[in-house]
């Protein structure tokens, strides 16, 4: 029986078009501005200190500044970038310069699954902080009381199956009472290898047979496992 079900983000609760075409163009446009405005900020130097620790070498400003535009070009999942990106979305939410978006079907069903005592999680490459952000300003108003606990890549990376079982462990059930939601098969494999229940978002296209992973197209045809 499902007692906790995580869910992904782009692609599954979200669209990825609004990660790829509103976010990521809005940190890159004003990543430049925020580090050079805030970087004497305790929480930006550990920022910036980790980025170099990253690279190996002793950098100047400008030079992490083209460091991090490349990273977001490259949509390199690393853990500096996506603390500093949460930070200037931050900005951005809060000056209402967007809205987290949120698919109608996940939101009604997140809320429904809520309500019957499943306890929800998400896990993100993206900044636990930045999850938040996105959950807290949407359309349907702020969501985060909805879920119980965040994951990012800082628990491990989402196709290693040492990080469910990681998960697994924080949430405190048997990885076989976890329900994993992501649009990526290589995910869902190592969620699916650490013991955890999957099911295969594909909002667009078609993924085509999968013996490994029940597909639906939207959180409506998702079907929680009896056992």
């Amino acid at each position: 029986m499902i007692k906790a079900i995580v869910t992904d983000i782009e692609g599954t609760t979200s669209s990825l078009s609004f990660v790829k075409e509103v976010l990521f163009p809005y940190s890159r446009q004003h990543v430049a501005d925020f580090v050079r405005s805030h970087a004497d900020e305790p929480r930006f130097k550990k920022i910036l200190a980790d980025a170099e620790h990253l690279l190996g070498e002793k950098t100047d400003i400008d030079g992490l500044i083209d460091q991090f535009i490349s990273w977001i070009d490259q949509d390199k999942k690393i853990t500096s970038l996506k603390s500093l990106q949460g930070l200037i979305w931050e900005h951005g939410y809060q000056n209402g310069d967007f809205k987290g978006h949120i698919y109608e079907d996940a939101q009604q069903c997140l809320a429904a699954w809520k309500e019957q005592g499943i306890a929800l999680y998400v896990y993100s490459s993206g900044s636990v902080y930045a999850q938040k952000l996105l959950f807290g300003h949407t359309a349907y108003g702020d969501l985060t009381a909805l879920f119980s606990g965040y994951f990012d890549t800082q628990i491990g990376g989402k196709k290693e199956r040492d990080s469910y079982q990681a998960i697994a462990d924080q949430i405190g059930l048997a990885a076989v009472d976890i329900l994993f939601l992501s649009d990526i098969k290589e995910e869902l494999d190592a969620a699916k290898a650490a013991g955890f229940k999957t099911t295969w978002l594909v909002r667009e296209g078609n993924a085509g047979p999968d013996l490994d992973h029940p597909i639906a197209k939207d959180f409506f045809e998702i079907k929680l496992p009896d056992d």
